[in-house]
């Protein structure tokens, strides 16, 4: 039986259809994203999932108390509660269950044979087990640092930005770990290094997952099916987003000449993403296997961490080369610029010059000061020290305010200020319905206010309004942010068409991969490397890189404690009581794990068991079990000590 099954639902609202008769269901283990435009019905879908939003006809049919829980877009805490404690809050059932599950363990050691005691027990271990909540505190402080929250941790929760509140909302559901999680654009308000962690907790957790995302990467990540909505109706996927691609441009080979438009788009995006998947499949192949090598004999071979290590940064400095023409008009020249905002430096001494087709992407950790290098281009913030030199240019900027836009326009006053119904888009004159429709507009939405559109339509409609300016240079701050995928093609597709430079400031790694030729990579020393490779290789080598300083540290270790054994021969032997130890220890062994099968042969027959009793037979085999342990530990402890001394 599927976890949750919906059959046949519908829902509309007032006149506008979202969903029609549509079937829908996830087993334990899947791990599905919605994809769709904005508008389609994503939200509406897992809202009906959750439980939380009525339906018009059809059957919502989900397994015995099932706990789901949903990702809010504006989480709400408790008045007064810090960081910690809203994370903590979540976890009180958890929290509960293993206080009451230490109460029954003191409590059976004294009444062994009490079976409603063993009967919660075995509950409890199962509830524990099933959300991995045996380690909790461990875990709490793992995510709070990985989400950087560490800092704000005894803060009170309200002084916090939206994006950081739902960082913390994120962080306690994880931890709570539902049967079923729902998360709405998970990935929004994170850098690349919290969304490696996220993608890294869901895969090692198990979690069964419903999603939407806009982050191709994540998608293909994470996702083992993708559900399209499309025309009030959903359509079914294997795999992630390559997967999607795939499937979904050999299903419009079927279909009529008017989707001719649509399956260019996914050639070409299916195209790029294989072309950039088997680079990198290629790129790293040999690299991999000799890190993998590495591994198997690091503790002996520091020397050859460190040749290693050595290669991958030069590989790096190859591609950090600067390959400017200088022919190009230069935009800006930046001079040991340094920037600190408040109390905290951001910036320390970067030199870099700007020119006419740059294309560079701005990048980092959250925090780290890449909106305010912005500021600082724009001429709205000024340096702590150094200069910015400027040439004659226009710029068109976007930001995730979206200053740019109007509320109490409508579209054709916005798009036609001066009257008439035409706008002129790189020098080619068209109709204001007709250029919108590129950016999937209907006809309808011309009379509306920007006050009424959604996040996302106001996003769609000020990139439509920056691509109709005469500039030279594009400024962006996370464009692709309450983006659907079709939108962020378009945005693509405009941005590659830019005959002038661009500069956004982006977490999506697709995104920055398929549009920058540079990146402007902010470090933890305060200072900008610069670098020509693709922003998800440069997160490869970076990860290599540190993985090869964890294995030459760890080797270095070794050979102290090798050094160390060496000064003191004398005390490197084994004693009396160990060899005595050595020669019983298989033996007795040997015996504990016949006593062992012994028992498990009488649990799995009942007039065995019920001759015995059952919580007594539970009891002797788990005290056999805790010996065997120990006695594998002390022999695998002398073992280990023998082969150091027959090493030296």
């Amino acid at each position: 039986m599927a976890l949750i099954d919906l059959q046949d639902i519908s829902k509309h609202y007032s006149a506008q259809k979202i969903l029609s008769q549509i079937n829908f269901h996830i087993d334990e283990g899947e791990r599905i994203v919605i994809i769709g435009k904005n508008g389609s019905g994503k939200s509406t879908l897992m809202k009906i999932v959750h439980g939380t939003l009525e339906y018009d006809a059809g059957r919502r049919i989900i397994k015995n108390n099932l706990e789901i829980k949903m990702l809010d877009q504006r989480p709400n805490f408790k008045e007064g509660h810090t960081v910690r404690e809203a994370v903590e809050d979540g976890l009180r059932e958890l929290n509960t269950a293993k206080t009451r599950y230490n109460e029954l363990s003191l409590l059976l050691a004294q009444d062994f044979e009490n079976k409603k005691l063993i009967d919660e027990h075995e509950d409890l271990c199962k509830y524990i087990d099933h959300h991995n909540a045996w380690n909790l505190d461990d875990k709490i402080q793992r995510i709070i640092e990985h989400f950087n929250l560490k800092e704000y941790e005894n803060k009170p929760i309200v002084l916090l930005s939206g994006g950081e509140q739902r960082r913390v909302a994120l962080a306690s559901l994880l931890l709570q770990k539902p049967d079923v999680l729902l998360l709405d654009e998970p990935t929004n308000h994170l850098d690349v290094y919290m969304v490696e962690f996220l993608e890294e907790l869901i895969l090692r957790e198990k979690f069964t997952l419903i999603f939407i995302s806009h982050d191709r990467y994540f998608i293909d990540k994470i996702a083992t099916k993708s559900i399209e909505i499309e025309d009030c109706a959903l359509r079914e996927y294997t795999g992630g987003y390559s997967n999607y691609l795939l499937q979904k441009a050999e299903w419009i080979r079927t279909l009529q000449k008017q989707h001719d438009n649509l399956l260019g788009v996914l050639k070409r995006e299916n195209e790029w993403f294989a072309r950039g998947v088997r680079a990198r499949l290629k790129r790293n192949e040999g690299r991999k296997d000799r890190l993998m090598t590495l591994r198997e004999d690091a503790k002996n071979n520091p020397a050859k961490i460190r040749k290693m290590s050595v290669e991958l940064q030069r590989e790096a400095k190859h591609f950090n080369r600067d390959k400017s023409i200088n022919k190009q008009k230069m935009l800006f020249e930046v001079e040991n610029l340094s920037l600190t905002l408040g109390n905290k430096e951001l910036l320390k001494e970067f030199t870099t010059r700007i020119l006419q087709k740059d294309v560079i992407a701005i990048v980092g950790p959250n925090g780290s000061g890449k909106s305010t290098l912005l500021k600082a281009l724009l001429g709205r913030l000024k340096p702590t020290s150094g200069t910015i030199k400027q040439g004659e240019f226009k710029i068109g900027y976007f930001d995730q305010h979206r200053e740019m836009l109007d509320d109490s326009k409508n579209l054709m006053e916005t798009f036609c200020p001066h009257g008439g119904d035409r706008v002129s888009v790189r020098g080619k004159d068209m109709h204001v319905y007709g250029y919108l429709k590129n950016f999937l507009f209907p006809r309808e939405f011309l009379e509306k206010k920007i006050a009424v559109l959604s996040g996302g339509e106001k996003n769609r409609i000020a990139l439509a309004l920056l691509f109709t300016l005469e500039v030279d240079i594009l400024i962006l701050d996370e464009p692709t942010n309450d983006l659907d995928i079709p939108t962020i093609n378009i945005l693509e597709e405009q941005l590659t068409n830019f005959s002038g430079a661009v500069i956004i400031v982006s977490h999506d790694r697709y995104f920055v991969d398929k549009i920058a030729k540079k990146l402007f990579i902010f470090k933890e020393n305060k200072h900008i490397e610069v670098s020509h490779q693709q922003y998800s290789q440069y997160l490869d080598l970076e990860k290599e890189l540190k993985e090869l300083d964890a294995m030459e540290a760890d080797a270095k270790k070794t050979e102290v404690v090798k050094e160390s054994l060496r000064e003191k021969p004398k005390v490197l032997k084994l004693s009396f009581k160990e060899k005595i130890a050595l020669e019983k220890l298989p033996k007795e062994i040997d015996e504990l794990e016949e006593k062992i099968e012994e028992k498990n042969n009488c649990l799995a027959n009942p007039s065995c068991y019920e001759e015995i009793g059952l919580a007594i037979l539970a009891k002797e085999l788990e005290k056999l079990q805790e010996i065997y342990e120990q006695k594998v530990e002390e022999l695998l402890s002398i073992q280990e000590k023998e082969e150091e001394i027959n090493s030296l």
